[in-house]
């Protein structure tokens, strides 16, 4: 299930990213997507390819993959973010909810670090050591 007001657009945060075409209330479901697990043996794998940015830590212990379809992979990271996710193991399901009101036009987003406020730098903030 995917909300007809959500488009794919450029986005300043870089490459594409999931807009909306009129105002979302606060607690608004706008995604419920399927997702294909990966075993941790394929997910290493992905890891070295480009699918990398667009998977998500999987299982309750983390260990396994997902690629989400729909657009859950391709909304981009916010440390304020105006969206949450749920992973739903059970039925392989990943939902898309507004935490905050959104307005017509403005890019959706989510926190990669599952908390909508959490401001624990993400791995491509992290500064590589030489």
């Amino acid at each position: 299930m995917m909300m007809p007001y959500l488009t794919i657009a450029p986005s300043e945060k870089g490459g594409r990213g999931v807009f909306t075409t009129r105002n979302i209330a606060a607690g608004t479901v706008i995604e419920i997507s399927p997702v294909i697990v990966l075993t941790s043996k394929e997910r290493k794998t992905i890891e070295k390819t480009k699918l990398f940015d667009y998977i998500f830590e999987w299982g309750t212990r983390r260990r396994f993959g997902c690629l989400a379809l729909g657009y859950v992979s391709l909304y981009n990271h916010d440390y304020n973010s105006n969206c949450d996710y749920e992973m739903d193991f059970e039925h392989k399901v990943m939902t898309i909810k507004t935490v905050k009101s959104v307005k017509k036009g403005v890019e959706l987003s989510i926190n990669y670090n599952a908390e909508p406020n959490n401001k624990t730098l993400v791995w491509f903030h992290k500064k590589i050591k030489p």
